[in-house]
């Protein structure tokens, strides 16, 4: 899988997680929510990632996202 993929498998499981636990636990866990948000956000206009930029050293390889 390439850094792209795993880039968007992650922040989706990430803010599904945070939902699930703002419905379950509480309402704070909206936070982690905004805050993958905002990362893609910026990530769309400054190509800077840090879980791209971690998977890379790991010896992940670019790809095509879609």
């Amino acid at each position: 899988m390439s850094i792209e993929r795993i880039v968007l498998a992650f922040a989706g499981f990430m803010i599904l997680t945070s939902l699930a636990l703002s419905h379950l636990h509480s309402p704070n866990w909206l936070w982690l929510t905004a805050f993958v948000g905002a990362n893609m956000f910026q990530a769309a206009f400054t190509r800077f990632c840090p879980l791209a930029k971690f998977l890379e050293k790991l010896g992940k390889k670019p790809g095509p996202a879609f």
